[in-house]
């Protein structure tokens, strides 16, 4: 049950009745075995290369135009990430971004949970173009990975709607930025995405991405001209009860170029508890065809999602961000700042 490479799944076959069956098995396969796959003839070919070929203008825009929509002036995490501002597993990441979330976002209102100030608004660089570049790839990205999410409930031999009602409010989207470092440096650690269902990457031709695989070996997951490279996060993985497991990955920070990336993050309902879980998931976990082995099988990093530490999905991803964004979650979230930073040290 380990993998020594990345599947490649026709996004168009999946649609096609003359080949969905056969494309909805290697699905199920690449979902079961790996959590990661590349997603080709997706329809946003043409989008994702037009982002890519305005990314490094953004990212040379002057300090101050950055600094006017940086993330530490968002309680919802969002905004611009200078670099080494951001940490995972412990070390600092080398990599510049800005963060986006799905637009209209209701105000945040001191009567709800404080994890509800996750889904908030923008903040746009101040550039021709920017705003609408953003919200059409949002827009698009979430009628592909819907779509897709479909076909997944489909290859487990669910209803198609199955996973529609654990959808969250706010998608989100990052724009990233690698420079070149030292050999075998962190672009970003290795960690389990915690933003919602699933991830969809369009990465430049650089390379340095890399998947862990069931026997603790790196395997590199190398860029395919036009392909999207989609993994499990840790949203379907507490929805499945483990089965459907979020799988750990990193990026080696690149030596010779600069690396681009633009991860779009498909939400997850942040108001799930464990509780809740429990009782409307229990039925999918029982139909999705898997030994019983394989639904007791233990995860290499234990999901927030599934820990009784935290209230429900918002605190648990609330907490990652803090962790994540140290100077964003002490301005902000001082008091859980410092009870997550206890739980770390413990």
């Amino acid at each position: 049950m380990s993998f020594s490479s990345i599947p490649i799944i026709d996004f168009r076959q999946l649609q096609d009745p003359a080949t969905k069956d056969e494309a909805l098995a290697k699905l199920r396969d690449a979902i079961f075995v790996v959590g990661f796959l590349y997603l080709t003839n997706h329809g946003l070919e043409s989008l994702t290369q037009k982002t890519h070929q305005k990314l490094p203008e953004l990212f040379v825009l002057p300090t101050d135009v950055k600094e006017k929509c940086n993330m530490i002036n968002s309680p919802s995490f969002l905004g611009y990430t200078r670099l080494g501002a951001e940490t995972t597993a412990s070390k600092t990441d080398l990599r510049e971004q800005y963060d986006f979330g799905t637009p209209g976002m209701k105000v945040w209102n001191k009567s709800e949970p404080y994890w509800e100030r996750l889904e908030g608004e923008n903040q746009y660089p101040d550039h021709p173009g920017a705003k609408e570049l953003v919200e059409e790839y949002i827009s698009d990205s979430a009628k592909l990975s819907k779509a897709f999410m479909r076909s997944v409930s489909e290859c487990l031999s669910l209803p198609p709607d199955t996973f529609e009602k654990f959808k969250g409010n706010m998608d989100r989207l990052k724009f990233i930025k690698y420079p070149q470092a030292p050999p075998e440096s962190q672009g970003v650690g290795p960690h389990k995405d915690s933003t919602g269902l699933f991830t969809f990457l369009s990465q430049d031709d650089t390379g340095g991405l890399q998947v862990l695989n069931k026997n603790g070996e790196w395997i590199d997951a190398p860029p395919i001209q036009g392909s999207l490279v989609v993994n499990i996060q840790q949203g379907l993985e507490a929805i499945t009860g483990g089965i459907c497991a979020a799988t750990t990955h990193r990026v080696i920070a690149p030596v010779n170029k600069t690396r681009y990336s633009i991860p779009f993050f498909l939400s997850v309902r942040m108001d799930l508890t464990l509780d809740q879980l429990k009782e409307s998931t229990a039925h999918i976990v029982r139909k999705i065809p898997a030994s019983d082995d394989r639904k007791k099988k233990a995860v290499d990093v234990p999901s927030e999602f599934l820990s009784p530490l935290y209230s429900c999905f918002g605190e648990a991803y609330l907490r990652n961000r803090i962790l994540s964004h140290p100077d964003v979650g002490q301005k902000w979230y001082p008091e859980l700042y410092s009870k997550y930073s206890q739980q770390v040290l413990k």
